[in-house]
């Protein structure tokens, strides 16, 4: 094929693996669950007298699942590029196919869409699913069309995207962290663009037609609304094809610069210090005879140099060197805190954060400052919805960064073979689960201490002015902060230990994080869309939150069962749905104590078999510990 074996091969074992066809089953399951949702709550809340109530239940079910799907083909196509391009690096398996007569083209475009298989064989599933809808009245085909062109455009963009910094960086860390950042950059620039320069620019409208353009949730806003036939073209409207035509660009620029780059960019030719002064020794010593046919080389100059490569005299050049740095009693923290293990490339990460943080600082400042929030909002009710639209996204950022280093410091040393080397020492499983979480928090101290900053700084915001937080409502969100970071870097170092495979273990760490929260904000999106009694929307949300809680425990606790695992399981959706609810109607104690005990719970039920069971889950026997 025009992409090359690479692609071929994975299209045809795609088709033989049970997860194949898995993901589009309950993809369109989850689909069609959600429409019966839907219709149970309009059902309940309203009567259906006239074909106008069933167009509008159809019209507004269809702007529900667009955005729903766009967030999880974005999702899965950034990730599941990056994870699976990853893959090969730490499997030593892409220096393999750089050795082949693979042109750059097939290895990076066959790669990219092999990645995206599953996720292009999930959109064509769902096309069934929103033709249904279309039955119901008030969607058209056109607005199908435009949403699932707008669909396919990010799925390839954001695939590109994480193929191309997977490509770049050496480690998986590296990688997610830096695509996750992207991805968020992209979509809270260009929605900054869209909210803010129309109040203060005269020319408004092409900077709004810029933003539909680059923007994908701009884009799958404008194709979910009916268009005149007038501004059609081949049934697509101008801001559907202005975003394809930008996806097509950033999309061609992304892997143009991959192909180009990509022998360049591996192997890695970073060398870390003293190996190149090795290297050099061991070249001398190895091959004698190119001393002897050196130009210009005296015979005292050759016995020298033979007496510089022998290891007596390596040993005590070491000595004068300087004596080695002293390993704490804990060598897991020891290595996390005081090493490079996740490359001295971390340090753009921690500069796209703080350049993330100054974005949402920004954002927060507009935000308390602007005129139409001191003139609407005067109390912390309405205060709050406003405050939380910079500070979510950068919330979940730092969840998202934490629980992908998380997830890779238990990975990484099993596909660089260390984990092997540390199951045969007299290290404790507590030593290594202690060390491992002490130093991913460590790490990540600019994801721990920045949020609770930017909580701070609205607190003393509301000393000058009557908007702000209490000292109540200050001390209650940043311990909720605190407890989710430890969950999702526990939740990492638990799928870590659970999946041997390495995209697997990533892929389902990061994925809980992903849809434990998109979930409840689903469902929360539902019941403002077709509102009605609470009481009567609660029956059929309690069955969807229940299929989200086994899809939960299969991810977390199928392969280690427990019972604790399992009650935490069915908690969480439940704990998260009624934290969020609770928030809006101004609960903010039960909110923080449901989120505290129970996501403090799950920590703990990931947490103790990660300690009592450490030696069955890495296959570690009491023989090989003693020795």
């Amino acid at each position: 094929m025009f992409v090359g074996p690479v692609f071929t091969r994975e299209a045809v074992t795609l088709p033989r693996r049970v997860r194949h066809y898995f993901y589009r089953g309950v993809y369109v399951t989850a689909l069609l669950i959600l429409m019966c949702t839907c219709w149970l709550v309009v059902a309940g809340t309203q009567i259906i007298l006239t074909v106008g109530d069933m167009a509008r239940f159809g019209s507004t079910l269809f702007q529900v699942l667009a955005p729903l799907q766009l967030a999880l083909v974005t999702f899965l196509a950034a990730l599941g590029s990056a994870s699976a391009v990853s893959q090969e690096k730490d499997r030593r398996t892409l220096i393999l196919l750089l050795l082949t007569r693979l042109r750059n083209s097939e290895l990076v475009l066959g790669k990219l869409l092999a990645s995206l298989l599953n996720v292009l064989v999930m959109l064509m599933a769902a096309i069934p699913v929103f033709l249904m809808i279309t039955l119901l009245g008030g969607v058209s085909l056109n607005q199908v069309l435009r949403v699932f062109c707008v669909c396919l455009g990010t799925a390839l963009l954001a695939g590109s995207l994480g193929s191309t910094i997977a490509l770049w960086r050496e480690k998986t860390f590296q990688t997610l962290s830096m695509t996750a950042l992207i991805l968020v950059l992209w979509l809270g620039v260009w929605e900054a663009v869209y909210a803010s320069l129309p109040a203060t620019i005269s020319n408004a409208g092409g900077w709004q037609a810029l933003a539909e353009a680059c923007s994908p949730m701009r884009a799958i806003l404008l194709a979910v609304h009916p268009t005149l036939h007038a501004e059609e073209v081949l049934g697509l409207g101008f801001s559907t094809w202005s975003f394809l035509l930008f996806a097509v660009i950033g999309c061609s620029v992304l892997n143009l610069i991959a192909i180009a780059r990509v022998r360049i960019w591996n192997p890695s030719r970073e060398v870390r210090p003293g190996q190149q002064d090795e290297a050099a020794l061991e070249s001398i010593w190895g091959v004698a005879h190119d001393i002897e046919q050196a130009e210009g080389a005296s015979q005292e100059d050759q016995a020298e140099a033979a007496r510089a490569a022998h290891i007596d005299s390596i040993g005590r050049s070491r000595e004068k060197a300087g004596k080695s740095r002293e390993v704490w009693d804990n060598p897991v923290l020891w290595r996390e805190v005081c090493t490079w293990a996740y490359g001295r490339k971390v340090a753009v990460i921690r500069l796209a954060y703080l350049f993330f943080f100054g974005m949402a600082t920004l954002g927060l400042y507009l935000t308390l400052n602007s005129s139409t929030l001191a003139e609407t909002n005067t109390g912390l009710g309405t205060v709050l919805p406003a405050i939380a639209t910079p500070l979510l996204p950068f919330f979940l950022v730092s969840l998202v960064i934490m629980n992908a280093l998380a997830v890779n410091a238990i990975t990484n040393e099993r596909d660089g073979l260390t984990l092997d080397l540390l199951l045969v020492t007299d290290l404790t499983p507590k030593e290594f689960i202690f060390g491992k979480l002490s130093g991913i928090l460590w790490l990540t101290k600019e994801m721990v201490l920045l949020p609770l900053l930017l909580c701070g700084a609205i607190w003393i915001y509301g000393f000058s002015h009557d908007q702000g937080i209490s000292t109540e409502n200050l001390l209650l969100l940043s311990g909720t902060l605190i407890v989710m970071d430890i969950f999702v870097t526990m939740l990492g170092i638990h799928c870590g230990i659970t999946y041997a495979n390495s995209r697997l273990a990533i892929t389902v760490s990061m994925a809980s994080v992903f849809f434990l929260f998109l979930g409840v904000a689903t469902c929360i999106m539902v019941m403002i869309s077709f509102s009605g009694s609470f009481q009567q929307q609660l029956a059929p949300f309690l069955a969807l939150i229940l299929g989200g809680s086994i899809g939960l425990y299969v991810s977390l606790g199928i392969r280690n069962p427990s019972q604790a695992i399992l009650w935490a399981s069915l908690l969480l959706p439940f704990a998260t749905f009624h934290a969020i609810t609770s928030f809006f109607i101004q609960h903010n104690l039960a909110s923080f104590l449901v989120v505290s005990s129970v996501y403090g719970f799950t920590t703990l039920a990931m947490l103790m078999p990660a300690i009592g069971e450490f030696d069955i889950a890495m296959g570690r026997t009491k023989s090989a510990q003693e020795s």
